[in-house]
């Protein structure tokens, strides 16, 4: 499985960006997406997912800013991210997480967000 994320960019605080993730190869039909992100100097964060046929859950810090939505026909994400702030600032990495006995996890190479006056 191959994951690609791109959007990401420089962003003013208050603007927004759209995050989308493509999923190719061998994508099963049942499978869980999350977004996450990586500043410097801190661990990596998870920013939202969706687990197979629930709604998407947040954390706490992007909650009523950031949506995510999936097209499972055509094995994307997306993250719509409004009201950025400069903390919202680092690299977005999309993962996906599939199997019928055991979980493998599969990770994008992640987009750059860089929110800045």
């Amino acid at each position: 499985v191959q994951l690609v994320e791109s959007g990401g960019g420089l962003v003013q605080p208050g603007g927004s960006l759209r995050l989308s993730c493509n999923a190719s190869g061998d994508v099963l039909g049942i499978n869980d997406v999350a977004w996450h992100r990586e500043a410097p100097g801190k661990q990596r964060e998870l920013v939202a997912e969706m687990i197979w046929g629930a709604d998407p859950k947040y954390g706490d810090s992007v909650k009523g800013r950031f949506t995510m939505s999936r097209n499972n026909r055509e094995n994307t994400a997306a993250l719509q991210m409004s009201s950025l702030e400069p903390d919202d600032s680092a690299k977005y990495y999309c993962s996906l997480t599939q199997g019928l006995i055991w979980k493998t996890t599969y990770w994008g190479q992640g987009t750059q967000v860089t929110v800045s006056s």
